[in-house]
């Protein structure tokens, strides 16, 4: 896709989003170029899925100012050091035991990642994430593992879903994040963002709408 072309994508995705809503760009399958495009159009955040993709492009990117690594795949274990390493914000916690191997290794390489905790809303088997009252219920264990930084939650639709049905999900996680006292909301991709704005999401993660299609 031209630069231009990312431009005036972006320009009409900016000019979409409120206020509240900041864009996370999903760069997962983007060469380390596009990359520098989009910096050089004003923006910080992006999101990977792979932690040797993500190293990668980081090494090739690190003349740059330093950037907002978001680490927004399914994280297996084995790979918690690594992405503890590479990755400031995490939206994939999906698990307890996840999370307690997160607060070892970080209280090991003195880090304190922001996480997102995956919540599983509707029945998608394609999806891990926390049951809405296994989250509750483990929340004050969840909350006390310093030095992780608890900020929100994430929620992933399930396809075939009408659009009336995806606002209703994600306000049903933005009622939960406020009992949990969260102030962030992962919700909300390249298909199904707009419903999500609506329910009060502060992060979308566009992919496909801002880049095109991934190598």
């Amino acid at each position: 896709m031209p630069a231009d072309a990312l431009a005036q994508r972006l320009k009409a995705l900016q000019g979409q989003l409120p206020p509240q809503a900041r864009l996370l760009a999903v760069s997962k399958g983007q060469p380390a170029v596009r990359l520098r495009e989009a910096v050089a159009l004003g923006l910080r955040s992006f999101g990977e899925s792979r932690l040797q993709e993500a190293q990668a492009k980081q090494v090739e990117l690190a003349d740059l100012e330093p950037l907002d690594w978001h680490f927004i795949g399914r994280l297996q274990a084995n790979k918690a050091r690594g992405v503890l390493r590479h990755f400031g914000t995490i939206h994939s916690v999906d698990g307890l035991a996840l999370a307690e191997r997160l607060q070892r290794i970080a209280a090991e390489e003195q880090l304190s990642p922001r996480l997102f905790f995956q919540v599983k809303l509707r029945s998608d088997p394609g999806k891990t994430g926390f049951e809405p009252g296994e989250l509750e219920r483990l929340w004050p264990r969840l909350r006390a593992l310093e030095p992780l930084v608890p900020v929100g939650l994430m929620t992933i639709a399930p396809l075939g879903l009408e659009a009336d049905q995806r606002f209703r999900l994600f306000q049903d996680c933005a009622a939960l994040a406020a009992t949990l006292g969260l102030g962030e909301l992962s919700m909300g991709m390249s298909n199904d963002w707009p419903e999500a704005v609506r329910a009060g999401s502060t992060w979308v993660r566009i992919g496909s709408a801002l880049f095109g299609a991934r190598t």
